[in-house]
């Protein structure tokens, strides 16, 4: 499964120059199966599910992998939601935008300091997002 993914983002990577940019790049990651894709800074994903849905869910996520809770916020708006939160020298973000009525965006940061992130962290946050029910 591993492989299929990998060769899949190759050929995503690949054909990205054809497609004419990074928009289209992401969109072909996220079409390979995967279900989320990469940002500059961490992990996004389109989400099943109403704002205060998803919140929940990502809530429980934050809960299972042990990332302390240290804000909510919902930045001046009643379409976004911003979680806050602590893993031992991560600081993880998770920010929720409604994007219709039963689709929510997510995306996730994980940094450790000013400069670095751990994409590969966002990512299993996001992955498990999506997936919890």
């Amino acid at each position: 499964m591993h492989e299929l993914r990998r060769i899949s983002l190759v050929a995503a990577l690949l054909a990205a120059p054809l497609a004419g940019g990074t928009g289209c790049l992401a969109a072909a990651a996220a079409g390979a199966g995967a279900g989320w894709y990469f940002t500059s800074r961490g992990a996004e994903a389109l989400v099943n599910g109403s704002l205060e849905e998803v919140a929940t869910r990502s809530q429980g996520v934050m809960a299972e992998l042990g990332i302390t809770a240290s804000g909510i916020g919902d930045m001046e708006s009643s379409t976004k939601r911003e979680l806050k939160g602590k893993r031992d020298d991560m600081d993880i973000t998770i920010r929720l935008e409604a994007q219709g009525e039963n689709q929510t965006k997510v995306e996730v940061v994980a940094q450790r300091n000013l400069a670095e992130y751990d994409k590969e962290y966002a990512r299993e946050v996001v992955s498990k997002i999506v997936a919890k029910r």
